[in-house]
């Protein structure tokens, strides 16, 4: 069992003061078969009125209100979570996908049932005529689905360039598809539209990647960032999780904080405000193993 401590900002600075603002919060990891929180403190400045509660999708949502002027808003989220040794991953052969996609379609019931929710089109996972021909490459007649994941996840990774500040929170599966580059949370989006497009299960999970620094390199204090990857359900493996942007299996390294539709689903952090004008964000993201140098507590960044 692996211990890491995840320290999460997230600071607002306002121009003008904001007078009212109502915000929702996705950052408590929510408990999974790999891994368990075991400590959590979420600190906000200025300090608001506030409940937590599951979402429709059984990830921990907390709900906050600040009314009271103010120029700055920190949220800081600090938790311990336990991380279970990886699973052997197997490819034995599961079902032909074309089998699987029927029986999402009749009369699902019960586990089939909850999964086919996430066979549909949603707010930021739109597909046209295009992604779908390219999907179907990987869709090869009586292929085992999970295979085709595979395949499907080596295409992008492989075909698209990851650029960091390329593209926004706002853009497009198509524009993405079309430009060829990227971040993980596009390449999640467009994973998921792919395999929707073609009748089947797919849902987006947003959480944290654990990173090591290359050797003799100190470790950066907030270098880390929020993640994003796909799990499509196989029948044979229930949800299978699978991260396109490195094309690997999420096993020891990615912890989950929550999953849904797409990213509007699971946004860390997101609300509406009455003033402000122009503001300047910064978030900055530590995952830690509990073995390793006792920074929880210190400032990612200079005031």
């Amino acid at each position: 069992m692996a211990i890491y401590r995840i320290r999460h900002l997230t600071r607002y600075r306002y121009q003008e003061p904001v007078t009212v603002c109502h915000n929702m919060a996705h950052l408590i990891p929510r408990d999974s078969p790999r891994h368990t929180w075991t400590q959590i403190d979420l600190d906000i400045s200025p300090a608001p009125s506030r409940a937590t509660r599951n979402d429709y999708f059984g990830n921990r949502l907390t709900v906050f209100s600040i009314e009271e002027p103010h120029r700055e808003l920190q949220v800081v989220s600090r938790c311990m979570v336990d991380l279970a040794p990886p699973r052997t991953v197997s490819l034995f052969p599961t079902s032909p996908w074309e089998m699987v996609r029927q029986s999402l379609a009749d009369q699902p019931r019960g586990e089939v049932l909850a999964a086919s929710e996430f066979r549909f089109r949603s707010p930021h996972v739109e597909w046209n005529s295009d992604i779908q021909e390219w999907a179907a490459i990987s869709f090869t007649p009586q292929r085992p689905l999970a295979e085709v994941v595979l395949d499907l996840s080596h295409r992008i990774h492989t075909q698209f360039k990851f650029v960091g500040g390329a593209t926004t929170v706002a853009t497009e599966v198509s524009e993405v598809f079309t430009e060829k580059v990227g971040v993980c949370q596009d390449f999640a989006h467009l994973a998921v539209a792919c395999m929707r497009s073609m009748g089947l299960a797919a849902r987006y999970v947003s959480g944290y990647l654990v990173t090591v620094p290359p050797p003799g390199k100190p470790r950066l204090i907030g270098a880390d960032a929020s993640h994003a990857w796909v799990s499509v359900y196989v029948p044979e493996l229930g949800w299978m999780d699978v991260d396109p942007t490195n094309h690997i299996w999420p096993l020891d390294k990615h912890i989950t904080v929550a999953w849904g539709r797409d990213f509007s689903d699971v946004s860390p952090l997101r609300g509406v405000i009455l003033g402000g004008g122009k503001h300047e964000v910064i978030v900055a993201v530590d995952v830690i193993p509990l073995d390793g140098p006792d920074d929880s507590t210190a400032p990612p960044i200079h005031n």
